[in-house]
């Protein structure tokens, strides 16, 4: 594969962006198509809200138990040849997830989880090693993209569950766009056969060679990560059945989660002339952290405008994943490092992340009431506000 200095074709650059956006379809709607028909599951299923809560966070389990893994095999094998094998086994993931027993509910939701982690991990080290002056611009992008496959996951759950008959071959149906994106990536694979730079990269390289893990500008960016990953995912779990407790259909309730997925694509898309190429980022991360604050507590105290408030929180959400994917990709410093801080970052992050739709499932079973839940989603971001003041501010992540 061509490095950002090797002359290219516009068919060869055409093929290399539309082959990560294929992908970054693939990132999001096996998650967020969940949601809308959680009731259900739990329904056919018998599951209580805590277990349910755990079933929407055990995907972002496995995002931090195999992100951290993730940089041995790339540096073996190859970016490219890992996101391959990522394709097939999210595909796999979505069918068996939807087989009738209940252990395939678990392990397909497992299997999910670590191809995702996978993606997840390697596009920020993809879109810099391939665009390294364009790392706002396509993070913007591509999370747009991203973010429109979770708004039309979202917002056709119920209709699709209608339409074939039940939830499981609506949830399986979307293992189609992840068998797509194995065959586009597979053709980019055999049109551009070259050694990966990223390992190539590192050789000889003057990359800082102290851990991550012992870098402060590397915490604050993980912890950036996790607070706006946590209140994502709390949100496109429970907010349809927050909604549903007062009043809203489950389909509408679904079309307000799609509403909510759309407003992070223009929000993501906005955000980036906020950022432009800067270095400091801090104006960035405190608008799109905010936004979330206002949203809980107008979701509270306001509820009559409440798909206004939705729009705002899906805005700040859709801002934030744009903001700390690009600190990612700003902060690594060089190839092999952005690996490295993309797991720390996914693992410790979405470790977080999974803490929160298992309390707000223990929290609204036990309180009786879902207010409690959209006050906690309002207190974590402001944290992640408060958190951003020292992510988004230019330091390099080695000391």
């Amino acid at each position: 594969m061509p490095t950002a200095t090797t002359p290219r074709t516009a068919p060869r650059t055409a093929l290399l962006l539309i082959s990560l956006f294929v992908v970054a379809t693939c990132l999001r709607p096996a998650l967020t198509s969940v949601g809308a028909v959680l009731e259900w599951i739990g329904e056919s299923t018998g599951l209580s809200e805590p277990s349910l809560g755990l079933l929407g966070a055990l995907p972002l389990l496995g995002f931090a138990v195999v992100s951290p893994l993730v940089h041995g095999p790339a540096a073996r094998w190859g970016v490219d040849r890992l996101v391959l094998v990522a394709m097939a086994v999210l595909c796999a993931g979505l069918v068996v997830r939807s087989l009738p027993p209940l252990s395939a509910l678990w392990i397909g939701s497992l299997m999910i989880g670590a191809s995702l982690a996978v993606g997840n991990v390697l596009v920020p080290a993809i879109i810099r090693r391939d665009q390294p002056t364009r790392i706002p611009l396509l993070t913007g992008i591509n999370t747009a993209v991203m973010n429109t496959s979770a708004a039309l996951a979202a917002g056709l759950a119920v209709p699709l569950s209608l339409l074939l008959g039940g939830w499981r071959p609506a949830l399986a149906l979307w293992a189609a766009l992840a068998a797509l994106a194995f065959a586009v990536w597979a053709v980019r694979m055999y049109r551009v056969p070259a050694p990966d730079p990223v390992e190539k990269a590192s050789q000889g390289s003057n990359e800082p060679g102290s851990s991550v893990w012992r870098s402060a500008k590397a915490w604050q960016v993980t912890l950036f990560m996790g607070l706006q990953s946590t209140t994502f995912f709390t949100l496109i779990n429970w907010l349809p059945t927050v909604e549903t407790s007062r009043g809203v259909s489950p389909a509408m309730a679904g079309w307000h989660l799609f509403a909510f997925q759309v407003a992070g694509i223009f929000a993501g898309l906005a955000v980036t002339a906020l950022m432009g190429r800067r270095a400091e980022q801090r104006p960035a991360c405190l608008v799109v952290s905010m936004g979330m604050v206002v949203a809980m507590a107008g979701l509270v105290w306001a509820p009559e405008w409440a798909l206004w408030w939705i729009l705002l929180a899906g805005a700040s959400t859709g801002g934030a994943i744009v903001v700390a994917l690009a600190l990612i990709a700003l902060r690594g410093g060089g190839h092999q490092r952005t690996v490295r801080l993309s797991g720390m970052a996914q693992c410790v992050g979405y470790l977080l992340a999974a803490i929160g739709p298992v309390a707000a499932g223990v929290l609204g079973r036990f309180t009786g009431a879902w207010e409690p839940v959209l006050l906690l989603v309002g207190v974590i971001a402001l944290a992640q506000a408060g958190v951003s003041l020292f992510a988004g501010r230019p330091e390099p992540v080695a000391r």
